[in-house]
């Protein structure tokens, strides 16, 4: 049985793609004294081709426990809709990938596409194979490769490690727990049922919370030291806090009614608006001057 062309684009978790190009792009503009519009094409082209090679593996190797959740049952390779062979996608997940390094190589330099390669192995093998089913910190150390998305966008302008982007990439790494885990307590019984140790699974939703809410702190905290370092200046500040200050009064609704999932869910939409707000704040400092 083949798989349609949309079915294939499923496979690919292009939401995902997107937020990890945007994430690229907006580490390429920080650093750039200048930059061209063909650069941020490629990049976020290579970063998508990346990301879509580590989902098909994800799609591959967690099949038989997304048909058994109503979130994902759906999916190409979980419905059985890619016949008695679905281990066929892996090559286009290795053709994705090697794509976007290709790509990153070609037009940039292999530092960038090593960062690339590192951020598909964390989320395709790292946390997929080796720590999805086997740890809560799955998602801490997996989320990783989000990180290396921001270092592949800085060292597309240059190679070298530079101080903004290293604290992107950090704001990134606390970013998604917290985002993450709120989706955890949304889906906790889909999780516990086909054996995922996510945390809410684990200690259940009153101390993640707590845990959430802490994690977010530390992440706000951290948001600010770019203007403390003198990498950017008083836009990006006022912006980080407002939407900062916005998740966490997201987060205390969320303490108050641990258990409450549409609470949960309006946080984990909230972390993406936050973000996102972030990005924003950035872009507009790099190019507004107060």
């Amino acid at each position: 049985m083949a798989l349609s062309v949309g079915q294939y684009i499923e496979l690919c978790k292009p939401k995902i793609g997107m937020m990890i190009a945007l994430t690229a792009v907006v580490s390429h503009m920080a650093v750039a004294e200048q930059y061209r519009l063909s650069a941020i094409v490629v990049l976020g082209c290579a970063m998508l081709f990346g990301s879509a090679g580590s989902a098909v593996v994800n799609h591959f190797w967690d099949r038989d426990i997304d048909r058994r959740m109503q979130r994902t049952a759906h999916r190409p390779l979980a419905s059985g809709q890619a016949g008695q062979h679905p281990e066929r996608v892996l090559w286009l997940a290795l053709l994705l990938t090697v794509a976007g390094a290709s790509l990153l190589i070609w037009f940039f330099n292999p530092v960038a596409a090593l960062h690339l390669i590192l951020g598909t192995f964390l989320y395709g093998v790292v946390y997929t194979i080796w720590l999805k089913r086997r740890t809560w910190l799955n998602i801490v150390i997996g989320g990783l490769a989000g990180s290396f998305a921001v270092l592949a966008g800085a060292a597309s302008v240059s190679p070298e490690l530079r101080t903004l982007p290293v604290l992107m990439a950090l704001l990134l790494f606390l970013w998604t727990p917290s985002h993450f885990w709120s989706l955890a307590i949304f889906l906790q019984e889909e999780y516990r049922r086909v054996g995922v140790p996510m945390l809410p699974v684990v200690i259940g939703s009153v101390r993640t919370v707590r845990i959430i809410f802490a994690n977010t702190l530390l992440m706000v905290a951290v948001s600010l030291l770019p203007w403390f370092l003198h990498e950017l200046g008083t836009l990006y500040v006022v912006g980080a806090l407002l939407f900062g200050l916005d998740l966490l009064r997201l987060n205390w609704a969320l303490l108050r009614r641990p258990d409450d999932r549409p609470m949960a869910w309006k946080n984990f939409i909230g972390s993406m608006r936050y973000l996102g707000g972030v990005y924003l704040a950035i872009l507009l400092d790099k190019n507004l001057s107060i």
